[in-house]
This record gives structure tokens, C-alpha cells and sequence, in this order.
């Protein structure tokens, strides 16, 4: 696996693929990999003929009050799994390499309405440096193809949103949320939960179901829905940021005649804030 870190070796690296004709598949992170990553890297080594994967923990999608300097960084371990997953090149931009003006100074992205609700009520902000950062990221690679988790939904709606309105030609695939065996969505920040938290956490999996197993019983009453898993979340000790149902396709709030769904949930067991969704159609 080659190590990239400058912008110039990148470029070298992608010219000469160019010239071999090659489809380069594309699957960014921040990092501290878990299986739900290496779906990405398998899902990308069954499409492409070369996979790359970046390593960056972007400073400008973190709040003031959020887990920056805390975040895991395990980058041994990373380019262990990688390199058994045949990843073909690892680019590991530094912050200066990715933002050589400063992140105050930088141009930024910004994917309007999608960006402001759900997650970005609650964390004004961090889809512009989502968007920011994916979209230098894919200037800077030039990939045919970027996989993402389905597990960051919103997120991957914005990503889709920005590349058709810039006119990018990247075909963005989602690949499906990875679960631990008790249904707990396969996430970095799952490392900060004590050992009574973890066995907590798998009740967002099943306020997710509820809703779903409700619906697609015929219950359209989506608010009083929304309000019992917020309070069954709530009395296992969560502290609730949000549940909500949506239509999938645009996100806004779902109503009777909306066939394709999703369920978003964000709630936090003491400072960990877990996400998680269910897509179903009916």
C-alpha cells in the first residue's frame, strides 16, 4: 500500500492512472477504522480497479464543544486493515496540507436547506465542513466512484446533493450500516461508552424498529410516534437530541403518502452522541 501526503505526490499518483485507463474507487475517513469502514474498502475493491482511502480528522466539522482533540486516532492499526483489505494507497493529508490558508480563511461548501435540519440544528455548521472538506477531498483524488456508510444518512444525502449541483462526475455508492450481533450501528465514538453505557446503547436499535414495526402496521400518526421512542429512549437513561420520520428521498418531514422512509435518531448516553437511522419503504 503507498503512503501519500502531499497534494503533489497525489497528483503524480492520479496521472498515472489516467493513463491506464484505471476506475479508482474512493472511500474517505477520519480514521479509528472498524468493520463498517472496511465494508466500504471491500464494497470499493468489488467495483473499482484501484482503491484509495484517506485518513484526515477534519477540524472544520467539529463544533466548539465537540470531541476534536479527543477523537481516537489509531493509525498503526488502520494501515494494518488496510493493507489486508488490498487497499492500493493511504493519503494521510496533514491539516496545514488540506487547509494551507487556515480553516478561518478557507473557501468553503455549503449545502443549503438539507444542511440546516436534523443533525445540522443541533450542530450548526458541520455539514459545511462535511461538504468542505469531501469536496476538496474529491478535487484532490479525482475518483470515479466514493463509498459511504448509509449509517450517516444526512451526511450522505448532502454528499449526493452537492455532487449533482456542482456538476461532479463522481457516482457516489452507499453501502448499508454494519451492526454489532446486538444491532448497535458500528461507529468510531462506540469506544467512548463505559461498559454499562455499551450495554445501553443497543435501545436506539430498538426505538428504530418500533417505529418501523408501527408503520408498516398502518400507524401514520408519525409525531406520536416520534415522541414514544423519544420517551423510551429517554427513560433508559439517553438524553434525547432527536427522532424523527422523514421521507427519505428529500428529507423533509414525513407524511401519510410518503412511501419511502427513513428513521433518524440522534440521543447521547452521558457525552457520547450516537446516530443512528432505518430505511424502509412501504
Amino acid at each position: 500500500m503507498q503512503i501519500i501526503t502531499t497534494l503533489a505526490e497525489l497528483r503524480a499518483w492520479r496521472k498515472a492512472l489516467y493513463q491506464q485507463n484505471k476506475q479508482v474507487g474512493f472511500v474517505p475517513t477520519m480514521g479509528n477504522l472498524h468493520e463498517g469502514h472496511l465494508q466500504l474498502v471491500q464494497a470499493a475493491r468489488a467495483q473499482c480497479d484501484v482503491v484509495i482511502a484517506s485518513i484526515f480528522v477534519n477540524p472544520m466539522q467539529f463544533g466548539e464543544n465537540e470531541d476534536l482533540d479527543a477523537y481516537p486516532r489509531t493509525l498503526d492499526a488502520d494501515k494494518t486493515k488496510l493493507i489486508a483489505h488490498h487497499v492500493d494507497a493511504l493519503f494521510l493529508p496533514s491539516v496545514p496540507e488540506m487547509y494551507p490558508r487556515g480553516i478561518q480563511q478557507q473557501t468553503f461548501v455549503e449545502v443549503p436547506g438539507i444542511s440546516d435540519i436534523i443533525c445540522g440544528t443541533s450542530r450548526p455548521g458541520h455539514f459545511r465542513g462535511v461538504a468542505t472538506v469531501v469536496s476538496k477531498l474529491f478535487n484532490m483524488v479525482q475518483p470515479d466512484q466514493a463509498f459511504f456508510g448509509e449509517k450517516d444518512f444526512q451526511q450522505l444525502q448532502v454528499i449526493k446533493t452537492m455532487v449533482k449541483d456542482l456538476s461532479m462526475d463522481i457516482l457516489i455508492q452507499a453501502v448499508a450500516t454494519e451492526r454489532e450481533t446486538d444491532g448497535l450501528a458500528m461507529s468510531s465514538r462506540n469506544g467512548y461508552l463505559n461498559e454499562m453505557e455499551r450495554k445501553n446503547a443497543p435501545n436506539v436499535y430498538l426505538a428504530l424498529k418500533s417505529i418501523r414495526i408501527a408503520v408498516e402496521a398502518g400507524e401514520r400518526d408519525y409525531r406520536t410516534l416520534e415522541a414514544n421512542a423519544k420517551a423510551f429512549l429517554d427513560n433508559k437513561g439517553f438524553k434525547t437530541d432527536y427522532v424523527t420520520i422523514r421521507n427519505a428521498d428529500t428529507l423533509a418531514e414525513a407524511h401519510p403518502a410518503d412511501t419511502n422512509l427513513v428513521v433518524l435518531v440522534a440521543a447521547y448516553l452521558h457525552t457520547t452522541r450516537l446516530i443512528d437511522n432505518l430505511h424502509f419503504r412501504i
